[in-house]
């Protein structure tokens, strides 16, 4: 599954009345403002393999797949890895498809691990960032709350134009932006980012899973 259709499941999961909504709408939430097309393409993708059920003339938008992203009787819990994202410039293209899931304790997770899922670092921007007194580095899976509140300073997954970064988030009102800044003992320029441009924060990097 790649991240545009994990990103349309928890949308799906956590907007009841996404069903209402037309497909330049569903596009925009994902980032993609001005292109319906790929929002209908991967509901499709998802309607065929039997993980939502659709009928957008008639407000039907769900999940069927009861086992999407829960928690079981088990004393582990399987978060879903969705992809790779780049700890550097954003270079690494949100829609890899991946197949595989990190085997936690549920122990060691916070109390909404459903909302929780896995990203793989790659590169050093972060290096000097601490998320719960840990780096990321590369290698590295960090959790991300799709749901969590961020704010200055929090390390955030974000997409821009179809490509996905981790970084530290911090709103710049005076100038009507967000910059996105690196934490790394390597030199980096921030990212920029205007109203206009295609881009979604994806959630809150929440804790660091050590490779």
């Amino acid at each position: 599954m790649n991240i545009i259709q994990t990103q349309l499941l928890n949308l799906i999961a956590s907007t009841p009345e996404m069903g209402s909504f037309s497909l330049r709408k569903i596009a925009e939430l994902l980032g993609a403002k001005g292109k319906p097309q790929i929002a209908k393409y991967h509901l499709q993708q998802l309607e065929k393999r039997g993980l939502i059920q659709m009928n957008l003339d008639e407000g039907v938008l769900k999940l069927v797949q009861k086992g999407y992203n829960h928690a079981t009787k088990s004393p582990l819990f399987a978060i879903p890895v969705v992809g790779a994202a780049n700890c550097g410039p954003a270079v690494t293209y949100a829609d890899q498809k991946v197949d595989s899931y990190l085997k936690i304790s549920s122990s060691l997770l916070p109390r909404n691990k459903n909302r929780l899922f896995a990203i793989k670092a790659d590169g050093d921007s972060m290096n000097q960032a601490s998320v719960n007194g840990k780096s990321i580095e590369t290698g590295d899976y960090v959790l991300v709350d799709r749901e969590a509140k961020y704010g200055n300073g929090d390390v955030v997954l974000a997409i821009i134009d179809g490509l996905a970064t981790i970084k530290e988030f911090y709103p710049d009102k005076i100038h009507n932006r967000i910059i996105l800044k690196a934490n790394s003992d390597h030199e980096y320029m921030p990212i920029y980012i205007g109203e206009d441009d295609q881009f979604i924060i994806n959630g809150k990097v929440v804790d660091v899973i050590k490779n």
